[in-house]
């Protein structure tokens, strides 16, 4: 029962901060996912795999809570969630391939260096070129690929790939942190079904997993974002802009360096 409620406030925590930056907590929920499984002593090579699927599936329903409360304010671009979708499937689907192929230490190093790029990349407020613009259809689907075989390696919904890129093109910072949470639903929805059917074979798992899904985690991670997601949403629309991104870079920041605190102590 204790680890009920541990689950429980975590998906209070990490439902505010996926309402307010559209990042959908995967990344968030990965990090504290891996030291509590840690700490109930799962079997230390799925580890990883578990916190992947686990944060993956929360996501489907964390994305529609958030991409509900964005589009009321009018900040989803969803001309580009169409052209993007097709791509962040097959992405997403090939990347559960390579994360089963992958140990969960390798699978912790691409994490860590992913974070850590993208928080010095926002903190150091590299400016794009002000023509610069979103691709057209042979690009998007090719960036939209690569999205989402990242976000299924790194268990996150796609916001801490696709925010960067789309501000990269212009897009302003609000419509970027509501379309990433739109386009956090179909690549979630990739990678849980990935993430189950990988780990459905195991014997290595711990009682109540479904595939990578360990469902006590699940259900209190997605009973506590539906309490606090449109309270971040609305924050992000009160805030200003430069502030998000501020906000939006230390915790990439600390999440890699807790992470990588996490990758010393692995066998």
């Amino acid at each position: 029962m204790d680890w009920w409620i541990v689950y429980l406030l975590m998906g209070l925590l990490v439902g505010f901060f996926a309402g307010m930056l559209g990042i959908g907590g995967g990344t968030l929920l990965v990090a504290i996912m891996v030291f509590l499984f840690q700490a109930q002593d799962f079997p230390s090579e799925r580890i990883v795999h578990l916190a992947l699927g686990t944060a993956l599936t929360s996501i489907v329903f964390t994305s529609m809570s958030s991409v509900r409360a964005h589009h009321s304010h009018g900040a989803v671009r969803w001309d580009i969630v169409r052209r993007a979708t097709p791509g962040l499937l097959v992405g997403t689907i090939f990347g559960t391939f390579v994360a089963e192929w992958l140990s969960s230490r390798y699978l912790a190093i691409f994490f860590v260096a992913f974070l850590y790029y993208s928080s010095l990349h926002i903190l150091l407020g590299t400016k794009p070129k002000p023509t610069r613009q979103l691709p057209g259809p042979p690009g998007m689907w090719v960036g939209s690929g690569l999205v989402g075989l990242i976000s299924s390696l790194v268990g996150a919904g796609g916001g801490i790939i696709s925010i960067p890129l789309l501000t990269l093109c212009n897009v302003p910072m609000r419509l970027a942190v509501g379309t990433s949470a739109a386009l956090g639903l179909p690549v979630s929805v990739a990678g849980s079904i990935g993430y189950i059917a990988h780990g459905l074979g195991q014997s290595n798992l711990p009682p109540l997993s479904f595939g990578y899904v360990y469902t006590p985690a699940l259900a209190g991670i997605v009973i506590g974002t539906f309490v606090t997601v449109p309270l971040g949403a609305k924050i992000a629309h009160s805030m200003p802009v430069s502030r998000l991104q501020k906000i939006f870079a230390v915790i990439l920041f600390l999440l890699a360096s807790r992470m990588l605190w996490t990758l010393f102590q692995m066998k």
